[in-house]
């Protein structure tokens, strides 16, 4: 066989080359051996997920009141309410608000050109803030009370659940929309 000429231009046999490169690529998979080994093997360290040892505040343990409270506070009675309590209080800022920058307010279609009286415009705006307090109830309600129904037959607690009772709740105010035309 033709022999593999060397650096000093000496003949260098083929077993000779071939043991050479068993001998670095066996080098070369220990080595791959020992690392694996140290990163996902026998030999890894066990890290203590503590979150003081993180950085992070250590949980204590809850006690049976707290535990009530956020039973209580994660149930659907209690989101219903919040929501409907949050969409009131929203609604009537957005109402005060829109009759605020409305040129219209207080005014009077059967005498056009008098002006309304501070009292008037008030009372408006109480109206329009009442009104708009009272849908953004509802409509914080049934967002809520949807939600609640889907995530409860659902068996999940994601995202999905708002998309569906938006979708829900959307079609419940146009279906009564279409009922009242």
């Amino acid at each position: 066989m033709a022999g593999t000429v060397g650096s000093g231009n000496a003949p260098v046999s083929d077993t000779q080359a071939s043991t050479s490169a068993d001998r670095s690529y066996e080098g070369s998979t220990f080595q791959y051996s020992m690392v694996l080994e140290h990163l996902i093997g026998e030999k890894r360290p066990i890290k203590d997920l503590n979150p003081t040892v993180m950085g992070g505040l250590p949980n204590p343990m809850k006690t049976d009141d707290q535990k009530m409270i956020e039973q209580g506070m994660e149930s659907c009675a209690f989101k219903a309410v919040l929501a409907c309590v949050g969409g009131f209080v929203l609604g009537g800022a957005f109402g005060v608000f829109t009759a605020g920058i409305d040129t219209n307010v207080g005014f009077d279609p059967k005498d056009p050109m008098r002006t309304p009286t501070a009292r008037e415009v008030l009372k408006d705006m109480g109206q329009r803030g009442m009104s708009y307090a009272k849908n953004f109830a509802v409509i914080g309600a049934m967002f809520s009370c949807t939600e609640c129904i889907i995530e409860s037959h659902r068996g999940k607690s994601d995202w999905k659940n708002a998309v569906y009772s938006g979708c829900v709740t959307g079609g419940a105010i146009g279906f009564r929309g279409e009922l009242s035309t």
